[in-house]
């Protein structure tokens, strides 16, 4: 197949992802039913133009002149500007291959309008990135409900945090500090002429992203994937060795094969989908690590826990994941203003129910990669000024509680609270 015909074939499949999305699908979902031999170009075209919300969608409004149309071929118009704005294709080429694609969704009376509105795109591009500045869901890529909650919260960081949602996420990795020294580690990459500098005590970001098959080590277990911002939840929680220690919601199992890296822990991984547990398992057997894996839900723990109180608590809690929308690009979609009182809701009571199972003394790390204080600061001081016997303590790494995704790490959050005796 030639790479033009390759592309109408990407576009087509691509507009029938994003228009599945666009309509309350999860990008997963589509993802799923898409051949193996065409997954890169379409990723690139679905998260890439997921990514711009906002944007695609004014740009169309201001061109079309036969009001909004179909689900697809909007999808597709969204799809194709990002194909023309991404430099990886020439013009001719682009709108070229979005026509056919129209044909491929079996919808050939949008061809014309296809044409002419890509065509007016390309003409006006200039006129309308003024008036894409004024409009704030274009230049920010980003719901207006998420743009005005950020600003509110961070008065100074908003914009910068709003752009970093919109990159290319980092790629770091954790080397395993049972395995291998960092600096050696280090010294293979350089070897096989991967860039990468130091983060923090185990953490390697890569200069350019790659196919984990080609880290060396990484089938062994010498090293693992995970974003910087993710690597402070196992520093943070205070490990010590022969602790009881409970992670909580633990897959797919990152932050559980981290801590028993760092420290030798009795660990249990608890995690309400079963088809998760497994791919905790899988990673703790890549790394030869072992704790005790648990399919169950952590706001019912009387129907999975033996009894024995836990010295340390990883609460890693579901949340908007709107610290990591950059990789997940269907966030922006999916989410509404008002998910976030639902989120709450959750997070508290899982709060009150992994409580009960902290030993007096104990230590329990709330975390989120969320950066709405709706579901980090306000849900943690409710719990705090709630339970008497909850104190919450500075972080150990002495860092700030909220991470804002920059070029480093993504977004997260954590409060470390003790259970008072």
């Amino acid at each position: 197949m030639k790479q033009s015909a390759a592309l109408a074939v990407q576009l087509a499949e691509a507009a029938r992802i994003v228009a599945h999305v666009a309509s309350g699908g999860s990008l997963a979902e589509g993802m799923d039913k898409t051949r193996e031999d065409s997954r890169g170009a379409l990723i690139d075209l679905t998260h890439e133009t997921l990514r711009r919300y906002g944007r695609g969608q004014a740009i169309v409004v201001q061109l079309s002149r036969r009001g909004r149309p179909d689900a697809v071929i909007e999808a597709l118009l969204w799809t194709a500007l990002y194909a023309l704005e991404s430099g990886r294709y020439s013009e001719h080429t682009a709108v070229d291959e979005a026509v056919k694609a129209c044909g491929l969704l079996e919808q050939w009376p949008a061809k014309g309008y296809v044409n002419g509105l890509l065509r007016s795109f390309l003409r006006q591009r200039t006129a309308l990135e003024a008036q894409l500045a004024n409009e704030l869901e274009a230049r920010y890529q980003h719901p207006l409900w998420w743009i005005d909650l950020l600003r509110r919260a961070y008065p100074t960081e908003w914009e910068s945090a709003l752009a970093a949602g919109n990159t290319h996420p980092p790629m770091t990795l954790r080397v395993n500090r049972r395995r291998i020294d960092i600096d050696a580690y280090q010294a293979r990459l350089t070897s096989e002429n991967i860039a990468g500098r130091r983060l923090g005590a185990e953490g390697l970001l890569l200069e350019n992203p790659l196919p984990v098959d080609r880290l060396p080590g990484f089938a062994a277990g010498d090293v693992s994937v995970q974003d910087f911002g993710a690597q402070r939840a196992a520093h943070c929680l205070d490990l010590r060795s022969g602790q009881r220690v409970l992670d909580a919601c633990a897959a797919p199992g990152g932050k559980t094969a981290h801590m028993l890296e760092l420290a030798d822990v009795a660990l249990t991984a608890v995690d309400v989908d079963v088809t998760r547990v497994a791919r905790i398992g899988a990673t703790l057997d890549r790394l030869g690590l072992r704790a005790e894996t648990l399919n169950g839900d952590a706001l019912q723990p009387q129907q999975w826990w033996d009894g024995r109180p836990f010295d340390r608590i990883l609460a890693d809690v579901p949340c908007s994941a709107s610290g990591i929308a950059r990789r997940r690009p269907d966030i922006k979609w999916l989410r509404r203003a008002n998910d976030l009182a639902r989120f709450a809701d959750q997070q508290r009571n899982l709060l009150v129910a992994l409580w009960r199972v902290l030993a007096p003394g104990g230590k329990l790390l709330y975390a989120t990669c969320s950066i709405f204080p709706e579901e980090n600061e306000a849900v943690v001081a409710a719990f705090v000024a709630s339970e008497k016997t909850a104190r919450q303590l500075p972080l150990p790494d002495g860092a700030r509680a909220q991470w804002l995704p920059d070029a480093e790490h993504d977004g997260f959050y954590y409060a470390l609270i003790q259970k008072q005796t």
